[in-house]
């Protein structure tokens, strides 16, 4: 008689049992990266469509379009990395399941444009469909290696899978009916993970979680920075237009170069050490990752006016970007910085996020948004988050060198002297 475990081993299966959220070194792996990779795709085709919506002056339309489609790249990225995180095997089964969720976001990529034109949604829902059944499979494996957690598994897997057969419904709605059925569902959809853990909760690494939240905003401020070249591409172009859009560009970049330090400013890993607080920081995400798409959008936006190529304002154009800013930064204060600022940083934070809806005031775009931003810079360098601030501590006599922290009283290992 074959036992499990022998044949596990005949096919290099591993257990999927829950991974340790303490396990040291935790970082993301090249198959997480390579994920990310077609998720560029999906978000830099998406923020060029909402440009073009924008530019074109559809801006309510483009919008929605943009949000909805938003929704399928964020939750599909979100729901595979906390599933990562805690049953992660890296065999040939799990690495299958991801690349085949990775054609579903290929797919979901092909169906944006006419998502944004012609309001038709049925190769992004096909796309996600994929990629979710991908992720039922996988939960369907966890539940069957791990007891601790099987009843919160099958409620994942039950969920998911119910859920796709709505959204393949959805497609044969007329337009009104089909874009409440997109609301409801997408509803539904946040709803699952929060009904499931109730189940029993899986566990998270914080290290590599936030790691992972923070290699998708660097993608995701990869395209500004695409932005800001294109300005200077063209200025070479457009000679009439030649110093807005030469200055357009420097801006540009010091403005994404501060959004990247205010996100980065935080211990994001200390902000989902509850459930609650780990529910908030998954979901507000949304808001974060969409923003920062959107900036670059706002950016190209800014080049079409100056080269004479929008039927928007230059008030209008401006608030493309600006808007986009103060709900990144008002999203990251949220959730990462006000719990672990000091008083001066919580007001500084908010505050900058208000001013620089008054970029259209200038005639230069971005430049009090750059100028606004460059002083967050500088109070957040001057006050670091407490974490990182130092403090003093007493040396205990032991054959270890354990540190007694004089403020916490958690014992510390200690490699050097302390001074």
């Amino acid at each position: 008689m074959t036992t499990p475990s022998a044949s596990a081993s005949r096919f290099r299966l591993v257990p999927m049992a829950p991974r340790d959220p303490d396990e040291p070194g935790r970082s993301a792996t090249t198959l997480e990266l390579f994920f990310d990779l077609v998720f560029v795709i999906a978000v830099s085709i998406a923020a060029v469509q909402l440009h073009h919506a924008l530019t074109e002056g559809h801006v309510l339309d483009g919008l929605v379009a943009y949000g909805v489609v938003f929704f399928g790249i964020w939750w599909a990225w979100m729901n595979f990395t906390w599933f990562a995180t805690s049953f992660d095997t890296d065999d040939w089964p799990y690495r299958v399941l991801t690349i085949v969720q990775m054609a579903g976001v290929l797919v979901f990529a092909t169906g944006i444009e006419p998502a944004f034109t012609d309001t038709d949604y049925t190769l992004p829902i096909l796309g996600y469909v994929v990629m979710r059944l991908a992720m039922v499979v996988q939960w369907l494996r966890a539940s069957r290696s791990d007891t601790a957690i099987r009843r919160t598994a099958r409620v994942y897997a039950a969920g998911i899978a119910a859920v796709q057969v709505l959204w393949l419904l959805q497609l044969t709605l007329p337009d009104v009916p089909g874009r409440i059925a997109v609301v409801l569902l997408i509803g539904v959809e946040i709803a699952i993970p929060v009904i499931a853990q109730r189940r029993g909760t899986t566990p998270w690494h914080p290290h590599h979680i936030t790691e992972r939240y923070g290699l998708f905003t660097i993608i995701l401020l990869g395209e500004s920075l695409l932005a800001s070249s294109n300005a200077i591409i063209e200025a070479v172009h457009d000679a009439d237009a030649l110093g807005p859009l030469i200055s357009i560009a420097p801006l540009a970049f010091v403005v994404t170069a501060a959004l990247w330090w205010i996100y980065f400013w935080p211990p994001h890993h200390r902000s989902i050490t509850s459930f609650g607080g780990t529910l908030r920081y998954g979901y507000v995400h949304y808001l974060v990752f969409a923003a920062a798409g959107a900036f670059s959008a706002g950016i190209e936006v800014q080049i079409d006016v100056l080269t004479g190529h929008s039927e928007l304002s230059d008030l209008a154009a401006s608030f493309t970007a600006t808007v986009p800013i103060a709900i990144f930064v008002t999203g990251i204060w949220w959730i990462a910085i006000r719990d672990h600022a000091d008083r001066l940083v919580n007001v500084v934070v908010p505050l900058a996020a208000l001013l620089v809806l008054c970029d259209p005031l200038v005639p230069v775009p971005v430049t009090l948004t750059a100028v606004i931003l460059v002083l967050v810079v500088v109070v957040l360098v001057l006050h670091p988050p407490a974490s990182r601030r130092p403090h003093h501590c007493q040396m205990r006599q032991a054959h270890s060198l354990v540190v007694l922290c004089a403020r916490d009283r958690t014992p510390r290992i200690a490699g050097t002297t302390i001074e």
